[in-house]
């Protein structure tokens, strides 16, 4: 388990994911394993819903 991991319903802003996909990057040195692979898929799509969140509540 990764030690950013946040538990479901935990809500983190798009900054804060962006972080932790950048460390993740940096961590790999530029080449995911599927394991890292899949924590960044997860990563992306809670960024995007992070993004899509924050552009709802600047509305």
């Amino acid at each position: 388990m990764s030690p950013d991991f946040t538990p479901p319903g935990s809500v983190r802003s798009a900054a804060a994911l962006n972080e932790q996909i950048r460390a993740l990057w940096m961590r790999a040195g530029g080449s995911l394993s599927a394991q890292e692979r899949a924590e960044y898929e997860l990563l992306v799509v809670k960024w995007a819903e992070a993004i899509r969140g924050e552009v709802v509540e600047a509305a």
